[in-house]
């Protein structure tokens, strides 16, 4: 059993991060350590994280006994950093322009396929003005494989043209600015004011999110709004940036809808959900 020395020493360690940098764009990284960032350790690694992990005690099948209890999201945030060392945003951007237009594409696709079709629309429309003036078919055609072809690539022209006549160009630095691009909502301004401005404006709830906090039990919403606010309730702020990426990777290759990969899980320890594959305790 872990004692209370340990998790103090534990919990400065997770929280104690003091995230005000920008995530370095995924490209950057060498790939050993994109990999690591993105997908995480090996199954054999994340078995002896979660072995060195105190149990979280049951209330009953599916019932932590004390779910938020300090101590124990403190543990879940120490064994997510370790599973992902260096997290960064798995969509590859050279700046908050990219970023924000690919985060706006990567809405029910995912990230590999965006990151197929924006090297050819980056180099075709390299700037908001350039962007915004571009024909819309065009951008249709490019944009054809992430679905939904036809709205997002009206959203992110429209997007463009806001930025270059409203914002000069340049992309704002408040969630209530981001929010007035077309196709931008909480989800992807989060994803941009923090990973490329390292600004902790929130957290990013997309589906991976949603699903592991609930599994976790940090929170009984199913809204994305009122999840976002249950998790700042308990997730310190300056941890909101690495935590967002780190579930939304781990629900990708772990945690996923449906028989979830429970025995190479670093959190399965912690977690008593009860649509577990495999249990420890």
């Amino acid at each position: 059993m872990t004692t209370a020395k340990a998790i103090s020493v534990k919990a400065k360690r997770a929280q104690g991060s003091k995230l005000t940098k920008p995530l370095p764009p995924p490209q950057r990284l060498k790939p050993a350590a994109r990999k690591a960032a993105i997908e995480g350790v090996p199954a054999a690694k994340a078995r002896k994280i979660a072995a060195k992990e105190p149990v979280a005690p049951k209330a009953k099948r599916g019932k932590t006994a004390k779910p938020l209890a300090p101590e124990r999201v403190a543990e879940i945030l120490d064994a997510l950093r370790k599973t992902y060392p260096n997290v960064v945003c798995a969509l590859t951007h050279r700046n908050a322009f990219e970023l924000t237009i690919a985060t706006a594409l990567s809405a029910q696709t995912t990230d590999v396929t965006v990151n197929k079709v924006t090297p050819e629309l980056f180099k075709m429309f390299p700037t908001p003005k350039a962007l915004a003036e571009a024909p819309l078919l065009e951008i249709e055609r490019i944009i054809h494989t992430t679905g939904f072809y036809r709205a997002k690539a009206r959203n992110i022209k429209g997007a463009a043209q806001v930025l270059v006549e409203k914002f000069n160009s340049q992309v704002p630095k408040t969630i209530e600015e981001m929010i007035q691009l077309p196709g931008v909502a909480r989800k992807t301004a989060n994803v941009v004011l923090g990973s490329w401005f390292g600004i902790p404006s929130g957290v990013v709830v997309d589906t991976h999110v949603l699903r592991i906090s609930r599994r976790l039990e940090l929170t009984q919403a199913t809204e994305p709004v009122k999840v976002e606010q249950d998790l700042q309730k308990v997730i310190p702020q300056d941890r909101w940036i690495q935590f967002s990426h780190e579930l939304i990777h781990h629900g990708r290759q772990v945690c996923i809808a449906r028989k979830p990969k429970c025995v190479d899980c670093s959190l399965e320890k912690l977690c008593n959900s009860a649509d577990k594959t495999w249990s420890s305790h």
